[in-house]
């Protein structure tokens, strides 16, 4: 991973040699755009009950003029291709997702940085609303489709930087593999929209692999940065 140079009393700086044990850095950013995206999300939802709870007949009008409703993506209201993923049908859903969204987001946006995390995960959204307007005709909503869409990046940033992760990078995507296998699994049952998640999936890999980082270990006299 690189070491910091050390001076061999000629001015010349030589790195430490090897088993040298050295400090390596890691990006400190705090993720701002996760947290946000959580309170908004959280926000939305408490609308969702509190307009269930007060308007006549149980309506939830967050879901009415956000949802994926493809009648209404047809009739020219794209937007719907994005906002599902603010919406939840229940607190169980939600609390799923925004659990995901934290432990994902949390590490991810260090690596992306803030405007580029966001736009990943509008992606995921995005392609996973689009792939299910296009293939079912269920109404949707839930941030599952951006979620799946991190749980890509992440595995596409493990194998890009599987040199800096070493012997852990092949347990770490098996890991991956197995989560989205199981969750594609559960999918399977009425009610989960399936290709959402599918969508999600393409829409983060594709993100990932054309803009996601590749590190690189640089020497300082410190320790070792990426």
């Amino acid at each position: 991973m690189g070491f910091p140079s050390q001076s061999n009393g000629e001015g010349v700086q030589q790195p430490p040699p090897p088993g040298v044990p050295v400090t390596v850095k890691l990006p400190v950013k705090k993720p701002m755009v996760t947290y946000v995206l959580i309170g908004v999300t959280v926000l939305i939802y408490l609308l969702q009950n509190l307009s269930t709870s007060l308007s006549p007949g149980g309506v939830d009008w967050p879901f009415v003029l956000g949802g994926k409703i493809n009648e209404l993506i047809l009739q020219g209201q794209v937007w719907r291709l994005l906002t599902p993923a603010l919406l939840h049908g229940s607190l169980l859903h939600i609390a799923f997702n925004m659990y995901a969204l934290f432990s994902l987001g949390s590490s991810l946006e260090r690596y992306y940085g803030h405007g580029r995390f966001l736009l990943l995960y509008a992606i995921g959204a995005f392609c996973g609303n689009t792939l299910s307007f296009l293939l079912s005709p269920n109404p949707s909503l839930g941030a599952s489709t951006a979620v799946f869409g991190l749980v890509a990046a992440e595995g596409v940033f493990i194998y890009r930087n599987r040199n800096l992760f070493g012997a852990r990078a092949r347990a770490m995507l098996t890991n991956l593999v197995l989560i989205i296998a199981v969750n594609l699994m559960i999918g399977l049952q009425p009610g989960i929209d399936n290709w959402g998640h599918l969508g999600g999936l393409i829409g983060g890999a594709a993100f990932a692999c054309m803009a996601g980082p590749l590190l690189q270990v640089q020497q300082t006299y410190t320790g070792c940065e990426l």
